[in-house]
């Protein structure tokens, strides 16, 4: 008989300035160091610029600003490259701002969720070793980017 059960899944817990993010190691492309640069004139508070990374144009964003918070960048901030899951071929990764080094982290079926107040862009919370981590929506957060016209989708 086939074992259905989930194993575990690295995953990487991202700081931010006000909250940790989780995410499954696959959903990131890349973390990079801070890139310096003029910010972004008539668009959302929450993204701040493009950035070009490995003959990219990506917009980089503030998942802060983007629920509703601040804008901090601290001395260890870092950029995150996520991948899109939306097929677009014009629209293949979003840059988060993140205040450090993500750290890896091996999750099973067995999280303990924890009720605490979530954004739009939040599917649950969790608890991670010390730490309640946010589950973002990678979806809702491309739609969000496309959405503010950060992003042509193809036709």
């Amino acid at each position: 008989m086939l074992d259905h059960r989930v194993g575990s899944l690295t995953s990487l817990l991202l700081p931010l300035s006000d909250r940790y993010l989780l995410l499954p190691n696959v959903a990131i492309a890349e973390l990079i160091d801070w890139q310096h640069g003029e910010p972004s004139r008539d668009t959302p508070p929450w993204h701040l610029r493009t950035i070009n990374w490995r003959d990219h144009t990506v917009p980089l964003i503030s998942f802060e600003v983007a629920c509703g918070s601040s804008l901090v960048i601290g001395e260890r901030a870092r950029i995150v490259i996520l991948n899109t899951l939306g097929g677009n071929p014009d629209f293949k990764f979003i840059a988060i701002v993140v205040q450090g080094i993500p750290r890896s982290y091996k999750v099973d079926s067995q999280l303990s969720f924890v009720d605490v107040h979530l954004s739009a862009l939040e599917l649950a919370a969790v608890q991670v070793g010390d730490h309640v981590a946010k589950i973002p929506d990678l979806e809702a957060l491309e739609r969000w980017v496309m959405g503010g016209g950060l992003a042509q989708a193809r036709e």
